[in-house]
């Protein structure tokens, strides 16, 4: 996993969720071990204590709850485990409902307590198995590009000109506006189909001055989206190899297809004359436009020009 990734990933589906297998695994390894360990005061706590099927089912939960630890902690599929926690949980909720039915007095009571324990337990897993899901989902979703280009200028002026985030629509034709809140924190908005919005804030993460520039998206974004780039002086002194990494996770469902349509169906084309855009912009001031680009400046307006038609006879 590269460095793009990296800070990509633990944000694709809320707060980390690339924590939760290890926890819950930490949490199922536990369990097995107290209830392999000490079988017979679980169930003097658990108010079981008085069934003699107890002492077979505890130790029996337990292997079960370390076959869960041993996947979720491997981190293969561990969406999988995560629900394998879940079925159990419902197994275990069946089995002290049966108990609960012949209990009176205190036993009935501390049974009543571990019910709800475990009950609060399913509803943790559920959570966190749907969560794992989702960044499953999202990662198998996520769309990965380098790409690069050679600009004559020096590192430090391509790298202070991308660093003024304000600068990115000049060239971005997804783009339609991007605020610089303060130093690191940035609001953008980009612009799709049929007037549709997609609005996220992103920092930057890491900033060395003239060599490199990293951001990602801030939790909550509907776009989870993170990337790099790089300004490398190319070789014979020919100026700046500006190379970028860019990662995206576009949703399902009907946000994802205007985000689809957003970055078209070649989105590393669409990188790839970003990239030409800025190396116009940075060597001459402005996107470089024919005679047949009649309609201003706009980077949008740009990309979404017509190759040139020869007009009707009756107007020659």
């Amino acid at each position: 996993m590269d460095r793009v990734d990296s800070v990509l990933l633990p944000e694709l589906d809320g707060p980390v969720p690339a924590t939760l297998p290890s926890t819950l695994g930490l949490l199922s390894l536990a369990l097995g071990i107290g209830a392999l360990v000490a079988p017979g005061p679980l169930a003097r706590l658990t108010g079981v204590d008085d069934s003699a099927a107890a002492r077979m089912v505890i130790p029996a939960v337990g292997l079960r709850e370390l076959g869960s630890a041993a996947g979720l902690l491997s981190g293969r599929r561990p969406a999988g485990w995560a629900w394998s926690r879940v079925a159990g949980d419902a197994m275990d909720l069946t089995l002290l409902g049966r108990a609960l039915a012949d209990r009176s007095g205190e036993r009935r009571h501390r049974l009543t307590l571990t019910t709800a324990l475990i009950a609060g337990v399913t509803a943790v897993d559920v959570f966190a198995a749907v969560r794992i899901r989702r960044a499953q989902q999202a990662r198998a979703r996520m769309i990965r590009m380098n790409i690069g280009v050679t600009v004559n200028r020096s590192p430090a002026e391509a790298y202070r000109f991308w660093r003024d985030m304000e600068n990115l629509p000049r060239f971005m034709a997804h783009l339609e506006s991007v605020r610089a809140d303060d130093l690191r924190r940035s609001h953008w908005i980009a612009r799709g189909p049929a007037g549709h919005r997609v609005e996220w804030d992103a920092e930057i993460i890491d900033d060395q001055p003239n060599k490199s520039i990293t951001w990602r998206s801030l939790p909550g974004a509907r776009v989870p989206n993170a990337g790099r780039v790089r300004f490398v002086p190319a070789p014979g002194d020919r100026g700046t190899e500006v190379r970028v990494e860019l990662r995206y996770a576009p949703p399902a469902g009907a946000l994802g297809r205007a985000v689809a349509k957003l970055f078209g169906e070649e989105p590393e084309q669409q990188v790839r004359d970003d990239l030409r855009r800025f190396k116009q912009v940075l060597e001459t001031g402005e996107v470089v436009r024919s005679e047949g680009s009649p309609n201003g400046i706009s980077v949008r307006q740009q990309a979404m020009q017509r190759p040139a038609q020869p007009l009707p006879a009756s107007r020659r």
